[in-house]
């Protein structure tokens, strides 16, 4: 305790990493972690340009294809790189989560706790002009700063956000749905009678004055209830090729059944759960601005930290396998440390699901990261990794075997 007392940390919070077997020394490595960027494709040829304006030298991370380090305390917000979109921030062991996916051309991606978005850009840069990527967050104030990530650096073609509950959402790539669905979306419409306020078109941010005020009176009227009180979710954004545009409202929003998911699911599922952020130090620094009473709610409630979050976690990861479709693979992490979020959900959810298997991932054999408490998981820490600390596993939807005749 003597070597803990050195660490500008609470007490309380000291107790908790102890609880959670979790070595506090990890919180040491605060001013050694440097910080990354990812390179968008197209930019290489600008490195030398962007190490002159920042004034320092960019390391290439060599176990993670477009990945940069700089030191912790260079600011990159003012270059202009960053503001002109070819550089972005992202931690590398985020990138790992992403690149655990095994994204393909044409792949169509669900990234159900999608905010604040560094992660859904590294998704649709990996996919290029091909596929889809759905993003899902229940906090909207968040999930429009991603919008405005995604128009920044102009990766929003083949995007779509919903504001929604992920443990409840349930709608399907667009691109997948029924022959009958495709066929009629895409048709022009030829009647007068036919109400055009029921077609999507091209999105724009300048939306007529009372379509602005009816949305801004719904948000009111929904503010004291859960999102989960409306009737659909609220889609706050949709590229030009996202499949959105030409489509009739009813059809975007066409229930879908369990049986339907084997044919109309997505390829690939990022789970990326609200969690403590215990294993992040720049998350657990921000408490010395915020006060270490903020630390005590968000991080220390046992009760929200054994069960309600537990449960969310669980939840979460429930939802997002079953709209997996049978073949297709789903990552799931976590920026916290504690066994109870990481592997005990995982034990959780394989108990309850017998078509998931644990997958090996085949680039973390080069990943600078340790073995998690059960095979097939990876934890990154600071100490370890030089990254924020996070949790890794991966999961395969098994096929439906045929009935027998």
């Amino acid at each position: 305790m003597e070597e803990n007392s050195k660490l500008p940390l609470p007490e309380a919070f000291l107790n908790f990493l102890k609880v959670n077997g979790i070595d506090p020394s990890i919180y040491t490595a605060s001013d050694t972690v440097p910080r990354y960027i990812r390179l968008k494709p197209g930019n290489e040829a600008f490195i030398g340009e962007i190490e002159a304006e920042i004034k320092c030298k960019l390391e290439k991370v060599d176990w993670l294809a477009g990945f940069h380090s700089l030191p912790p305390d260079i600011q990159i917000a003012n270059s202009t790189a960053y503001q002109q979109g070819q550089i972005y921030g992202i931690d590398a062991a985020s990138g790992a989560a992403v690149s655990a996916l095994d994204i393909s051309q044409g792949d169509h991606v669900l990234d159900l706790c999608a905010a604040p978005g560094a992660k859904l850009c590294m998704i649709l840069d990996l996919l290029g002009d091909s596929g889809s990527v759905t993003g899902v967050d229940i906090a909207r104030h968040r999930l429009a700063a991603t919008r405005t990530m995604l128009q920044k650096y102009g990766l929003g073609e083949r995007c779509r956000l919903f504001v929604a509950d992920g443990t409840m959402f349930s709608l399907v790539p667009v691109n997948l749905q029924s022959p009958l669905i495709s066929c009629k979306c895409h048709q022009p419409i030829e009647s007068a009678s036919e109400d055009k306020n029921n077609i999507f078109v091209e999105w724009t941010s300048r939306r007529p004055w009372k379509e602005r005020k009816k949305a801004a009176k719904l948000r009111k009227n929904m503010a004291s209830k859960s999102v989960t009180a409306n009737k659909h979710p609220e889609l706050i954004f949709y590229g030009q090729h996202s499949g959105v545009v030409g489509l009739r409202k009813s059809e975007l929003f066409d229930a879908v059944y369990s049986t339907e998911i084997s044919h109309r699911g997505y390829d690939k599922v990022l789970v990326d759960a609200e969690c403590t952020h215990d294993g992040s130090i720049r998350h657990i620094q921000k408490f010395e601005h915020w006060g270490w009473t903020t630390l005590q709610r968000r991080v220390l409630d046992a009760e929200r930290t054994d069960r309600s979050l537990t449960t969310l976690q669980l939840k979460l990861l429930t939802n997002g396998f079953r709209l997996l479709r049978p073949g297709g693979s789903l990552v799931y992490s976590t920026c916290s440390l504690t066994v109870a979020q990481n592997e005990d959900v995982v034990e959780q959810f394989l108990k309850g699901n017998p078509s998931a298997e644990l997958q090996d991932i085949d680039a973390a054999k080069d990943w600078p990261c340790k073995k998690g408490k059960i095979p097939k998981t990876w934890r990154f820490d600071p100490l370890t990794s030089q990254t924020s600390g996070l949790f890794v596993a991966k999961f395969r939807k098994l096929p439906v075997e045929p009935s027998p005749p």
